[in-house]
């Protein structure tokens, strides 16, 4: 762990306790063009951890303290999702796989976040879940299910009882998940499909259903006041 602070943070308001994790991708050639970014001042973003492909890991913001990495979005009641979060940014553009050592770190990391702050799995999300109409990271080739096999975030059970296409019940399994609840179909579907049926195209079908139906009945989002 490389300790380099950011000077891109703030107290979290109203005096809450993270609860929730946001995995990114940087989109930038290098995670060393990605670490100056995060730490300058003028840009005004930054992250918790910074992870680059080789596994080194940068620590840039105290988790107490509120980094600018989620922006403006919603997971279930949360709409200040920045001052209810940690935020880990992985070293890739999107557009390949993310390696194995890189993936180990991330493994290496989370369990003490998740301890620390009594995170339960279900709240690990993509950047991509709570700004859909903005954000596709850590995009189609990040591996969810391989964390979720390590208790590290959530994955539909393989025997979910098959569903009937139905966009209304779609909807409300999707914001009992988290999702917000005034997304569009297509736009709800995409995020879904993005996280955990990344290959899939056509309109909503029985495995969607199936899929988010399970993960709404063991996930709902936690919608109570926030923790302080």
């Amino acid at each position: 762990m490389i300790h380099h602070p950011s000077p891109n943070f703030g107290p979290r308001r109203s005096g809450v306790l993270p609860d929730i994790i946001v995995l990114h991708y940087t989109a930038m050639a290098t995670a060393e063009a990605a670490l100056k970014r995060l730490c300058l001042p003028e840009a005004e973003v930054s992250a918790h951890y910074l992870i680059g492909r080789d596994g080194t890991t940068w620590h840039l913001v105290e988790e107490d303290q509120r980094a600018w990495h989620a922006g403006a979005g919603h997971w279930g009641g949360v709409e200040d999702v920045n001052s209810r979060s940690i935020g880990i940014e992985l070293d890739n553009t999107g557009d390949c796989p993310f390696p194995e050592p890189q993936m180990a770190a991330l493994e290496g990391l989370l369990p003490g976040i998740l301890g620390r702050w009594q995170i339960p799995p279900e709240r690990v999300i993509a950047h991509s879940d709570m700004a859909p109409l903005r954000k596709i990271d850590p995009g189609l080739r990040f591996d969810w299910r391989r964390l979720a096999r390590l208790g590290l975030s959530v994955w539909p059970s393989p025997d979910a009882a098959s569903q009937t296409p139905d966009e209304l019940a779609f909807r409300s399994a999707t914001t009992r998940f988290g999702y917000a609840p005034d997304l569009a179909h297509e736009t709800r579907l995409d995020a879904f499909r993005r996280r955990f049926r990344p290959w899939a195209t056509g309109p909503l079908d029985a495995l969607d259903m199936a899929a988010i139906t399970d993960l709404a009945a063991r996930f709902p989002v936690d919608r109570g006041p926030a923790r302080t």
